[in-house]
């Protein structure tokens, strides 16, 4: 007997005792107790620490310095080319020495592939795991966008903060393609020495817009 097999057996076998007519709908989902985070009272701060763990370089700013530290994250990879997706908040995306690039008409593999850097919103993010959640929803774009150019930059409302990932759920839009993002592309090869940007940018930088 396969796995597969093994797998729908045990499903057969654990729905046995359920009426045909009975529907998933038929059922509230299962409450997620607030009080059961690991997170302590300032989600944000978590999130900062763990996505720094993740090796990804975070700024916590008030929004009159937001565009400021969008700009020094480009300025300190020396982008010289830059792709702002549909959608984005035209007050965060700063002047500097690199070319703007808009996917509409939608880019090639080749000219994302020769970009330096994104610049995307998100549609979460996660404090217990570091994690920013994209849904292709305005100022995110397409997928493609955050896998190709080197460098990914993410500005985050502090609002957007969950504390855990059931928390999130209700903040996503269910028919959208989702990207989760814990810290820059990474693998390691057979002797286990970290290899960055293999999958993805290898920089990623994420502005924290403090709540006012």
């Amino acid at each position: 007997m396969s796995g597969r097999d093994t797998v729908l057996r045990t499903i057969r076998s654990a729905l046995a005792d359920v009426p045909g007519t009975e529907t998933p709908d038929d059922h509230d989902a299962t409450p997620h107790d607030p009080r059961s985070h690991q997170t302590g009272p300032d989600v944000v701060e978590l999130f900062i620490e763990r996505a720094a763990d993740y090796r990804a370089t975070v700024a916590l700013v008030p929004p009159s310095d937001a565009v400021a530290a969008v700009a020094r994250a480009l300025t300190r990879t020396g982008a010289k080319s830059l792709v702002v997706p549909p959608g984005f908040p035209e007050d965060l995306v700063p002047e500097g020495p690199w070319s703007r690039l808009q996917d509409a008409p939608p880019l090639t593999v080749g000219q994302l592939d020769a970009t330096d850097a994104v610049l995307t919103t998100v549609a979460a993010a996660i404090a217990l795991t570091g994690t920013v959640v994209l849904d292709s929803g305005p100022g995110q774009g397409r997928r493609a966008l955050t896998l190709l150019p080197d460098q990914h930059v993410c500005v985050v409302r502090a609002s957007q903060i969950v504390p855990d990932v059931p928390d999130v759920r209700s903040m996503l839009h269910p028919h959208r393609p989702l990207t989760l993002v814990s810290g820059p592309s990474a693998t390691s090869d057979i002797e286990l020495d970290r290899v960055e940007g293999v999958h993805g940018p290898r920089t990623l930088d994420i502005v924290v817009i403090a709540d006012e």
